[in-house]
C-alpha cells in the first residue's frame, strides 16, 4: 500500500496570482495559516507556519521552486487523527512526508488549476489517519485559497479558535 492522496481546485485568477497567494506568507497568512507564515517558499529556504488548531508553529523545508508552475515541500510526519477530531491526538513521527503543488493555467490563463499531493507516509494506521487529516486540510486549504482570491473571503476565520 503507498499512501498518498492527491486534491485539486479550480481558481478563477491568472496562475502568477494563485502561485503568489502560496508562496509569499503574507497572503498566505491570510487565508490559511491562521497563526502566520513566516518565510518566502523558495528554494532551498525552511519557512515556519503556525495553525491554531496544531499547537507551536512547525518548520516546512522547501525543496524547489519553479515559479508559476511547481512548489515541493517536505515536512515533519505525525501519526494519528488530528486533534480537532474527537479523541484524536497526532504524534509526531520521526520522517517526513512530500507535498507536491503545481500550476496549470487554463482558458487563457484566466483560470488555474492548483494539484496538491502529499505522499511518503508509513504504511501504519496511524500514518493512515494522519493522511486523512492532511487531505483534509490541503481539500480546506484549496477552498480558502479560492474564496480569498475570488471574494475575498478567509473562510478559516474562527474556524479553530
Amino acid at each position: 500500500m503507498d499512501l498518498k492522496f492527491r486534491v485539486a481546485a479550480r481558481i478563477a485568477r491568472p496562475v502568477h496570482d494563485v502561485f503568489e497567494a502560496i508562496a509569499d506568507p503574507a497572503q498566505l497568512s491570510n487565508y490559511f495559516t491562521t497563526g502566520g507564515a513566516q518565510g518566502r517558499l523558495e528554494t532551498g529556504a525552511t519557512v515556519t507556519w503556525d495553525f491554531h488548531d496544531y499547537p507551536g508553529a512547525f518548520p516546512v523545508e522547501v525543496v524547489e521552486v519553479v515559479p508559476d508552475e511547481k512548489i515541493v515541500l517536505k515536512w515533519e510526519a505525525s501519526e494519528g487523527e488530528p486533534p480537532n477530531v474527537e479523541g484524536g491526538g497526532v504524534t509526531p513521527a520521526a520522517y517526513k512526508t512530500t507535498v507536491t503543488m503545481t500550476f496549470k493555467p487554463l482558458d487563457g490563463n484566466r483560470r488555474t488549476l492548483v494539484e496538491i499531493k502529499e505522499e511518503g507516509w508509513r504504511e501504519t494506521q496511524g500514518a493512515l489517519d494522519a493522511s486523512y487529516g492532511n487531505c483534509q486540510g490541503w481539500s480546506q486549504m484549496l477552498c480558502a485559497l479560492k474564496t480569498w482570491l475570488e471574494h475575498g473571503i478567509n473562510l478559516r476565520d474562527g474556524m479553530y479558535v
